[in-house]
């Protein structure tokens, strides 16, 4: 079967890199397995899996597949495997003629799967292996741009998603640094208020203190802070 590439297809895919703040890698993962168990003409099922140093992450389209895939990581072969180790596209024409992998053949068949394409992707270290499958034999032969359609929007989905999360993480930060700056502000003004002393020198007796008691400047700056707010509320 000869795939073009399908407009619906690509529409779905592209739409999951489109990044929201409630996206994660597990939601795009499952978006994939949906839209090429939706779009892609034979195929029944897919399954995205997320390796690092061990499989991080898990996605299927159908819960049968969850079984086929945790079959195959169990006996340690198979297409998924095969694409993991190899790098490239795996394609299995007929799992009941095919000799590769008997063991996991025998799973496959036992949960419908006639035939088999998978994909590995690697994104910034990290490798999603795409499965897709099939009820009838030969339905992934000819699969040049449905691959190359998979491999480009799963990048570009997941390297937007760790993006995110990066600028997410910075401006955490940013965020809570500035915060922190404010607390010592007040606390350096409490110090002043009290004993006359510079800016300069309020900041000094901070730092002494909260290397005395090795907590940070910032903690210190808020329970000084907190302390004066509870006595003047007394007041």
């Amino acid at each position: 079967m000869v795939f073009p590439v399908i407009p619906i297809l690509a529409r779905d895919l592209a739409a999951l890199g489109r990044v929201t703040e409630g996206t994660s890698a597990e939601s795009v993962l499952r978006g994939v397995t949906e839209a090429i168990a939706r779009g892609v003409p034979g195929c029944a099922g897919g399954t995205a899996e997320l390796w690092m140093d061990d499989r991080v992450l898990l996605a299927s389209s159908h819960s049968e597949l969850i079984a086929v895939s945790d079959r195959e990581r169990d006996l340690r072969e198979g297409p998924s495997r095969e694409a993991l180790r190899s790098g490239r596209p795996i394609v299995v024409a007929d799992v009941m003629r095919d000799q590769r992998w008997p063991r996991y053949a025998a799973a496959a068949v036992r949960h419908g799967v006639r035939s088999i394409l998978v994909l590995p992707v690697e994104v910034d270290g990290a490798i999603v292996v795409i499965g897709l499958y099939g009820v009838r034999p030969g339905v992934f032969a000819d699969h040049v741009a449905l691959t190359e359609l998979l491999r480009e929007q799963v990048t570009v989905a997941l390297a937007n998603i760790w993006e995110f999360d990066d600028v997410l993480t910075g401006a955490a930060q940013m965020q809570e640094a500035m915060a922190g700056r404010a607390l010592i502000d007040q606390a350096k003004g409490i110090i002043m208020q009290a004993s006359g002393c510079s800016p300069e020198e309020a900041f000094d007796e901070l730092r002494r203190i909260s290397q005395h008691h090795q907590v940070k400047v910032a903690d210190l700056a808020k329970l000084l802070v907190t302390e004066h707010q509870q006595k003047n509320a007394k007041n």
